[in-house]
């Protein structure tokens, strides 16, 4: 059976978050990279780096970037946006990283966590990160805060991109967000995809994490780096480093 992620991140993807630009990855990357205290020129894996967005801001940075992704689809258009080849892309499945170790950070942005059914698999993608990372090497996982998202759940949403109509329904079952996203566009059936993210805690990061090697150091609230609230902040953004030697 097809798994809900190997649907979901095709060519209706790039439409369906057309709106996240450019702009917006380097804003990100920009205030948040400082939080990982790299050197110059550090070595960066990306993982889950869709379509390349925050890869080139980081490569914009002067970083040596990795950029791997599931889907091929966001691989090509990753690609296409890096016309300098600047940076090294990977396809393949976030628990069994087809990379070496030995980088100075890892970076996951955007929820590109927490899609599988078994918490297992779930911590398998921090193992791997781990073991892509040198002694002390950091890591950056930005999350949906799970308390916010429960708070402020918008169940039903429609807009219009270039010509398609999007109709978005969300709901909060079995410790799961689920998104229905049904694509309507003249002349054409319509298409539905399912996204699903589990609403893991920062308790239980920290409890995954420590099983992985790894060590949560800082948290924030938001990109601008707010303090985080469990209730209030928007986002649960991790910083930590592999458990070893190192600062």
């Amino acid at each position: 059976m097809t798994e809900w992620y190997e649907k979901s991140f095709g060519e209706d993807y790039l439409m369906v978050y057309k709106h996240r630009d450019m702009q917006e990855a380097r804003e990100e990357v920009g205030r948040m990279i400082g939080w990982l205290d790299l050197e110059p020129g550090a070595s960066v894996f990306d993982l889950c780096c869709g379509m390349g967005r925050h890869s080139l801001a980081l490569a914009d940075l002067g970083f040596r970037v990795t950029g791997m992704d599931l889907s091929e689809a966001l691989l090509r258009e990753a690609k296409r946006r890096d016309t300098e080849g600047r940076i090294d892309w990977l396809q393949g499945d976030m628990r069994e990283v087809p990379a070496d170790g030995g980088y100075d950070a890892v970076v996951n942005w955007f929820t590109s966590f927490g899609y599988f059914n078994d918490d297992r698999e779930n911590t398998k993608v921090l193992g791997e990160i781990s073991r892509l990372l040198v002694s002390g090497g950091r890591f950056l996982i930005d999350y949906l805060n799970a308390e916010h998202v429960a708070l402020n759940l918008v169940p039903h949403s429609v807009r219009e991109e270039a010509g398609l109509i999007i109709d978005e329904r969300r709901t909060i079952e079995d410790g799961y967000v689920r998104k229905q996203i049904t694509i309507s566009e003249s002349g054409r059936r319509d298409r539905s995809y399912m996204e699903q993210v589990k609403l893991y805690r920062l308790e239980d990061f920290d409890l995954m994490c420590k099983e992985a090697g790894l060590m949560i150091q800082q948290v924030y609230g938001d990109y601008q780096g707010a303090d985080y609230d469990e209730k209030t902040s928007p986002r649960l953004i991790m910083i930590g480093r592999k458990a070893g030697s190192g600062r």
